[in-house]
């Protein structure tokens, strides 16, 4: 294989080639898994209108994996510790009688903190320095077998959890105060979701990085949410367009020089400008 795979005129070679290699084979498998993990997460973090948070969550991947690689751990374990650590201290101080206030303080405070600790393992960690743009803004190289059954391990576990929860999730997310007076218990939800959210946030950095996993998980579930209101219809939209995009961002990085993640990028940007606009016409 040359430096960069380069398009050719029949379009089922090129297919055959993104199949050709372990590492694209593990990259399909990772992103399949990441983008219907992120498809249904993002679906309720747009319905509870948690996008700052998940953005902040997502700047944690950044000294995680930073901070992973300073003490000789692997990136995808400083991932997850990041990840969760933020969610429970968002959870954890972000309440209080004028919740929303104190919740985006906390959140603001959490990703200051973040943004300083990465960039200090960064400049205490040499080897990292000749790459950080991976830790930024991804790649579907180096991606292995074991990482995808670990990524598939996690997916599952939080898929069960959001199960679980469904009802009494939907429930808080559309109208906080009348399921706290039905006895749903609207804090332990709270904090609950957050966690799950930081597990599929550290999962999709590792393929979009510690910057663009906000567009995986917000630009497919928004624009679901453009075509329609109902909870199944709404979920099974958000993780086909996922999917898409994931999809057309790795064919389309294996044949160019540019990180995974500008496609991610740019592909969910244009499946929200269209629902927007089909959605606006029904309308």
């Amino acid at each position: 294989m040359s430096a960069t795979p380069t398009l050719s005129p029949n379009p089922i070679a090129d297919l055959r080639q993104l199949f050709t290699f372990p590492f694209m084979v593990n990259a399909l498998a990772a992103g399949t898994i990441v983008a219907v993990l992120a498809g249904i997460v993002g679906w309720y973090v747009v319905l509870r209108r948690q996008t700052f948070a998940s953005h902040t969550l997502s700047v944690m991947a950044f000294p995680g994996a930073t901070g992973a690689a300073l003490a000789g751990l692997p990136a995808a374990l400083g991932y997850y510790v990041a990840c969760t650590v933020g969610a429970v201290a968002i959870g954890r101080f972000g309440g209080g009688t004028a919740r929303r206030q104190g919740e985006s303080a906390v959140i603001g405070t959490v990703q200051t903190v973040g943004l300083a600790a990465g960039f200090l393992f960064l400049s205490l960690n040499q080897a990292v320095l000749g790459g950080p743009e991976t830790l930024l803004f991804g790649t579907f190289l180096g991606i292995t077998r074991g990482q995808v059954i670990v990524l598939l391990l996690v997916a599952i576990g939080a898929l069960i959890t959001l199960t679980a929860l469904a009802r009494p999730l939907v429930f808080a997310s559309v109208d906080r105060e009348v399921a706290r007076a039905g006895g749903v218990p609207v804090a332990a939800l709270d904090a609950l979701f957050l966690i799950v959210l930081g597990l599929a946030i550290a999962a999709t950095s590792q393929l979009t990085g510690a910057l663009l996993v906000f567009a995986l998980l917000v630009a497919p579930a928004a624009a679901a949410q453009q075509l329609t209101l109902r909870p199944v219809a709404g979920l099974v939209l958000s993780v086909a367009f996922a999917l898409l995009t994931i999809w057309l961002a790795l064919a389309i990085a294996y044949f160019s020089i540019y990180p995974v993640g500008f496609y991610v990028t740019t592909i969910g940007f244009v499946i929200y400008l269209l629902a927007r606009l089909a959605g606006a016409k029904r309308r």
